[in-house]
């Protein structure tokens, strides 16, 4: 019988295997945790927001910008959702944020597990791969245990995010041996970390604001949501769907800056007028009294001591141009972006294999005949919402079927 290796235990390993087993290939797991699918079990806060209803090409970013979503296409999320629907899970609607009806990761997980064991997966744990080259006869994969040789091999080695879980970024060298070129890896969906020192005296506040990332004064990306305030600079949903903007211009020694609006939804003028009409209908309020009930009260401290008025000023002797001073510092504040936080705290990465170096319909090397890629160990992120599963997903299944064929020839 044919024999199929993946490399790696993670969301988009587990399924290449099962899709490769599926099509009547002997498969092997190797997975160097001691168990496999750690990841799984910490995504969605331990919910496991499994896919996303909302598919457009722009929720999956890459350096070749049409290769994820050529990919999605052939296993999208209809087929996701009855694939996991056929293993067990009923899954659960957020406003197109799916989840298993249980609200556990551990449920995806042992769906994955159960299947495995099903279709007579070997799984090894604890093993590192350390080489793979083409051979006469298939492709030998030495390890620090044991060496075996394959038709196919399937890398799916994860990224350098969240690195307790397995992904410690060693594809990228076996990726490198290859002959592949790696894209820069940097964290994605990760806080930012700021220059200003005043966060320290805002830490823990949430608001709803836009970010606006910008790199040597020219705009990236903007993101609208629930932004968090830390000790050291930003955090929340809308700053993680910017930050692989953030981190290559920071990569590429780019001036970074952020815009945060906290009324975005009202324009400067209008927002002008709602002041002067709260003015009109509370004159005898001072500045320090004067944003209670709209805004966080550390917020609204930090503007006044911004804009450098009195906080026991009246509102009614604000002059235009003050007032105009306040409206710029809440719809216009500007700090600058120092770097990331760690690969630890990042969900994803941006970077990774060559996409233009893999056959875009499946997966497969353009340079090693055999060699198979998926998940997060290739240059695409997805955006926050399910998207990096359905990635690690539809290219599990791209790669398990394109492997097994070529193994089966």
């Amino acid at each position: 019988m044919r024999h199929v290796a993946v490399i790696g235990g993670g969301a988009a390993g587990m399924m290449a295997a099962i899709t490769a087993a599926r099509e009547g290939v002997k498969v092997t797991i190797l997975e160097h945790k001691d168990r496999i699918g750690k990841k799984i079990l910490s995504t969605g806060n331990g919910r496991c927001n499994f896919t996303n209803t909302y598919q457009t090409p722009a929720c999956y970013r890459s350096d070749n910008r049409d290769f994820a979503w050529n990919i999605i296409q052939k296993f999208n999320v209809e087929k996701t959702i009855s694939f996991f629907k056929e293993l067990g899970i009923y899954p659960k609607d957020r406003n197109g944020y799916l989840y298993p009806y249980s609200d556990q990761a551990a449920a995806i997980l042992e769906v994955l597990q159960i299947e495995i064991a099903k279709l007579n997966i070997c799984v090894m744990t604890e093993i590192n791969v350390l080489d793979i080259q083409p051979v006469k006869r298939g492709i030998r994969v030495t390890t620090d245990k044991k060496t075996i040789t394959v038709d196919s091999v399937i890398l799916a080695c994860g990224s350098k995010a969240a690195p307790v879980t397995g992904s410690d970024g060693s594809g990228y060298q076996l990726a490198k041996l290859l002959g592949h070129r790696i894209v820069p890896v940097l964290p994605a969906l990760v806080q930012l970390r700021c220059a200003e020192k005043f966060y320290k005296s805002i830490s823990g506040v949430r608001v709803q604001g836009t970010v606006e990332i910008y790199a040597d004064d020219i705009s990236l990306a903007s993101d609208t949501g629930e932004i968090q305030l830390t000790n050291y600079g930003i955090s929340g949903i809308p700053v993680f769907q910017v930050s692989r903007y953030a981190a290559k211009a920071i990569y590429q020694k780019q001036s970074v800056t952020a815009v945060l609006n906290f009324m975005p939804d009202m324009n400067k003028d209008e927002f002008l007028s709602f002041l002067q009409e709260r003015i009109t209908l509370c004159p005898h309020k001072t500045l320090d009294e004067f944003f209670t009930g709209i805004f966080p009260k550390k917020l609204c401290e930090l503007w006044i001591r911004l804009s450098r008025l009195p906080k026991e000023m009246r509102v009614s002797d604000l002059s235009g141009e003050q007032l105009e001073k306040l409206v710029l510092l809440i719809q216009h504040l500007r700090t600058h972006i120092t770097e990331t936080n760690a690969f630890e705290q990042a969900q994803i990465c941006c970077g990774g294999v060559d996409t233009t170096e893999i056959n875009p319909d499946t997966l497969e090397s353009n340079y090693v005949p055999g060699i198979y890629f998926a998940g997060e160990l290739l240059d695409v992120d997805g955006i926050c919402g399910g998207y990096n599963l359905q990635w690690a997903w539809s290219s599990g299944f791209v790669a398990g079927r394109e492997a097994a064929g070529n193994a089966s020839n």
